[in-house]
């Protein structure tokens, strides 16, 4: 009988382990998935001239960005050891291998983000905006994202 206990409170234990880990993985799954959003159902979209030009959306978008990119860090503070289910995207181990650099990324996109904020009055100068915000995420994306499916 003590066995069984002690097997089922290790059991659980772990199963408790499991969850808390997948938990984080969603958090930073959601946090770049918040991102993608504005980043490319909305900015990019319009660039391409797939959605009209909405000067309310690309703000909301950018304050969006502006709030969340700064998170990252935080966000990835802790290694979930495993990805989201059903995930196309995860977070390569580099992160977690070389924190430092991660972190040392995020600073140019909040500054492209800055530096076109307020300065986006058309489809053109949304176009200009975008590239110099995707080129920072880039930089990130290349080493530290990694294509699951």
């Amino acid at each position: 009988m003590r066995r069984t206990v002690i097997a089922v409170g290790a059991l659980m234990f772990g199963v408790g382990a499991v969850m808390a880990q997948q938990e984080i993985a969603v958090q930073q799954d959601n946090l770049m998935r918040g991102q993608a959003k504005s980043l490319y159902n909305v900015i990019l979209k319009m660039v391409k001239g797939e959605i009209p030009y909405d000067q309310k959306a690309v703000d909301a978008a950018i304050a969006d960005l502006e709030v969340s990119v700064p998170k990252i860090p935080t966000t990835f503070a802790t290694n979930p050891k495993q990805d989201v289910v059903n995930s196309t995207y995860g977070a390569s181990q580099k992160v977690w291998k070389n924190k430092a650099d991660f972190d040392s990324k995020v600073p140019p996109v909040v500054k492209a983000i800055a530096d076109v904020k307020g300065n986006i009055k058309d489809a053109a100068s949304l176009k200009i905006a975008y590239d110099s915000i995707q080129d920072k995420c880039a930089d990130c994306h290349e080493t530290y994202r990694v294509k699951l499916k």
